[in-house]
């Protein structure tokens, strides 16, 4: 993965996913710039917020995606305009780039691909958190089985791997709840590769995607889900105030 810093969104080639690392915890002013680029639905949706940090995030996480895609389809961040799939899925409305988004606390990650569904997920790592409760639940018989097996001090690191993984299928196919996560299974070790498994509804899905872990922030776990082969990944981090201001936009 090439870690790249850069104020201008780079060429997306076919092959390609750009993952972003956004910051939510902004300064107040950058926050005033970014609500200004917010539809009017995204600004009452903020407004619902009773908590002002959750509002916040929302204002920065909304905006800082409309900076960036902006700059690949070359309109101004306000003129960028969302669909949503029949499960919720937000898209372009001509359906390129691809692209999806996942926040945890104060970090977000933003996937985009040229013409290949994408998923992503963050989490934090939480201490408190249930872990072989929660995969007594939702993970495959196979999953809790392998999470079992690992030793004690290693199963709350591999129950994340397994969560982000799973959650990252789940958006980049699109299915929403209709998908049941124990309907498929995941490598689950984080010091194994990513891999889609297996799924009970297909015994030829789990070879048309790629799994991949994610750098993130320390706390934290992230992976993506990709359509098809492995792609080649870039992992971005905007560095200026403001990624691509209106007057630089081409029409």
């Amino acid at each position: 993965m090439t870690r790249t810093l850069s104020a201008e969104p780079p060429r997306l080639a076919g092959g390609e996913v750009h993952v972003w690392l956004l910051g939510l915890d902004l300064p107040p002013a950058r926050l005033e710039r970014l609500s200004r680029v917010l539809s009017a639905d995204e600004r009452q949706r903020a407004g619902r917020f009773h908590r002002a940090r959750l509002r916040d995030r929302f204002v920065a996480a909304r905006g800082q995606i409309r900076e960036i895609l902006a700059g690949y389809v070359r309109l101004p961040p306000a003129g960028v305009a969302f669909a949503y799939g029949a499960h919720g899925k937000p898209r372009l409305p001509d359906g390129a780039p691809r692209f999806n988004l996942s926040h945890s606390e104060g970090h977000a990650l933003l996937a985009v691909s040229r013409d290949r569904e994408v998923g992503v997920d963050i989490e934090r790592i939480l201490p408190g958190v249930d872990c072989e409760g929660i995969a007594r639940r939702f993970f495959s018989a196979a999953e809790m089985a392998a999470l079992m097996a690992l030793p004690p001090s290693a199963r709350r690191p591999a129950f994340f791997s397994a969560w982000t993984r799973k959650e990252a299928f789940v958006k980049a196919n699109g299915g929403g709840l209709a998908i049941p996560l124990a309907g498929f299974d995941v490598s689950l070790a984080p010091s194994t590769p990513a891999r889609l498994l297996r799924t009970a509804w297909d015994p030829h899905e789990a070879a048309r995607w790629s799994l991949h872990d994610l750098d993130a922030p320390a706390g934290f776990c992230a992976a993506l889900a990709v359509e098809g082969r492995r792609p080649c990944l870039r992992l971005l981090t905007p560095d200026r105030p403001a990624l691509f201001p209106p007057e630089r936009t081409r029409a």
